[in-house]
C-alpha cells in the first residue's frame, strides 16, 4: 500500500507541475509577443479559444496516459528474484495436550516414529548434519511453524526443537513464560552436565536452563531483552545426550555445512517471528564469512578486524560482493548452532544485525580450532 500511495503523490505533483508549465509558457509568450496593455485580453480570449477546441484536454489526456505507462511499467518491473518480501500469515495448527511427555512441539512427541511425524508435517524443508552425529529434519511452511526433528538409527523422534507458537505442555509453559515461572512449573534447573570425566558447570544466571524430564534434556531458552521469557526449547532424549561423549563434536565438513544451514534457517524463522522478510542465502557471502571463520580459528583470535586490519566491509568488496547496506555477526565456542544464535539474540549489537529490516541476503561460515570449538561469521547485506 505504501507504494501505492508514494506514486499516486508523484503522479498529483507532476500533474500540478505539468498544468504550470503550460500556463506559464503561455503567458510567458504572450507578453512577448504583445503589448503589455492588451496581453490579458489575448490571453483571456486565446485560453477560452485553447479550451474550447479540446487541446487542453486532449494534452492533459495524453500526458496523464504517459504517467500511469510509467506507473505501470514501475509496478509490473519483476522483482529479484532473490528478494523475498514479508510471508504471508499462514494458519497456526490445532493443538492438543501431549499424551506420553510434558511438552510437544506441533503435536509431535519424543518417541514417536518418523512416518508419524510425516503424516502431519509432510516433507522436511531441510536435513542437515548435526551435534549429535544424526541430523536434524527442518520442517516449516515460509518459516513459519518451524520446528526441528532428530531422528535416531530406526527412524524415532529422539530430538526436538522449535521457537514457534507451537507448543503444547502438561505445565504451564510455552513461549513468552517468564523464567520464575518456569522454574516453579519444572523445578530446580541442573546445576551441571557430565561428558565423560568432564562436568560442565551451567550458570545459574545463563540465558537457558537446562532440566531432565521425561527422560530428556530439556533445554529453555530465554529472551533477556522480553524480561527473561521464553523464546525456544530444545528437547534431546538422554540416550542421545549422554552418547556424545564430549562437549565438542569432532570437526568435519559436513558438520560445518550443517551448522552453515541451520544458523541461516534459525535466523530466517526468528525474523519471521517478528514479522520481517525472509533472507535469502548467498553463497559468495558464505565463502568470504568461511574465511573469516577460518582465518579467526587458525590464528586464535575472535574480531571483526583480521591481523590484515581488514573490516568485514573491506573482505565483502575484496571478494567483489557490492551492497548498499551491510553488517557482520560473530559467535565462538557454543555447542551448536541453536546455542549460537540463542546467544546473539541476547546480545543487543548482534539481535539488532538478526533483526535488520533493511537486509536481504545472508550468509554463514563455520570454522572449527583444532579443539573443535566453533567459530561463526554471518554476513548480511543488501545490494
Amino acid at each position: 500500500m505504501e507504494g501505492g500511495i508514494i506514486l499516486r503523490r508523484i503522479f498529483l505533483l507532476l500533474s500540478f507541475i505539468f498544468l504550470i508549465s503550460i500556463g506559464w509558457t503561455y503567458i510567458d509568450d504572450k507578453f512577448n509577443e504583445e503589448k503589455v496593455v492588451s496581453t490579458f485580453d489575448h490571453i483571456k480570449e486565446d485560453v477560452q479559444s485553447f479550451i474550447q477546441s479540446g487541446e487542453l484536454e486532449a494534452r492533459i489526456t495524453s500526458f496523464i496516459m504517459a504517467i500511469q505507462t510509467i506507473i505501470e511499467d514501475l509496478k509490473n518491473e519483476p522483482t529479484s528474484p532473490n528478494k523475498l518480501a514479508i510471508p504471508e500469515k499462514i494458519k497456526e495448527p490445532e493443538l492438543t495436550p501431549p499424551l506420553e511427555q510434558t511438552f510437544s512441539f506441533y503435536n509431535t512427541e519424543i518417541g514417536e516414529t518418523k512416518q508419524q511425524v510425516e503424516e502431519v508435517l509432510g516433507e522436511p524443508q531441510r536435513v542437515s548434519y548435526n551435534e549429535y552425529g544424526l541430523n536434524w529434519s527442518t520442517y516449516h511452511q515460509n518459516y513459519q511453524n518451524f520446528i526441528e526433528v532428530m531422528y535416531n538409527d530406526s527412524d524415532q523422534v529422539v530430538g526436538l526443537f522449535t521457537n514457534q507458537n507451537i507448543i503444547s505442555s502438561t505445565k504451564n509453559v510455552n513461549l513468552g513464560t517468564t523464567k520464575d515461572t518456569v522454574r516453579a512449573e519444572l523445578g530446580k534447573p541442573l546445576a551441571r552436565i557430565q561428558k565423560g570425566f568432564v562436568y560442565y558447570q551451567l550458570q545459574e544466571d545463563s540465558n537457558y536452563d537446562v532440566f531432565m524430564l521425561d527422560d530428556s534434556y530439556v533445554t529453555i531458552f530465554y529472551d533477556i531483552h522480553e524480561d527473561n521469557t521464553v523464546t525456544s526449547i530444545q528437547l534431546i532424549h538422554k540416550d542421545i545426550e549422554e552418547s556424545k561423549k564430549d562437549f565438542y563434536t569432532k570437526a568435519s565438513e559436513q558438520l560445518k555445512e550443517g551448522f552453515e544451514l541451520q544458523m541461516f534457517d534459525l535466523t530466517n524463522s526468528t525474523r519471521v517471528n517478528h514479522g520481517l522478510n525472509i533472507l535469502t542465502w548467498d553463497e559468495r557471502v558464505r565463502n568470504t564469512a568461511r574465511k573469516h571463520s577460518s582465518d579467526m580459528a587458525e590464528n586464535n583470535y575472535f574480531d571483526h578486524t583480521n591481523l590484515e586490519g581488514q573490516s568485514p566491509f573491506d573482505r565483502m568488496l575484496a571478494d567483489q560482493i557490492t551492497f548498499s547496506v551491510a553488517g557482520e555477526n560473530l559467535a565462538y565456542g557454543q555447542f551448536s548452532s541453536i546455542f549460537a544464535h540463542e546467544g546473539l539474540m541476547n546480545s543487543l549489537g548482534h539481535r539488532e544485525n538478526i533483526l535488520q529490516k533493511d537486509f536481504d541476503y545472508l550468509g554463514v561460515g563455520v570454522a572449527f580450532n583444532s579443539e573443535s570449538h566453533p567459530y561463526y561469521t554471518q554476513n548480511y547485506f543488501t545490494k
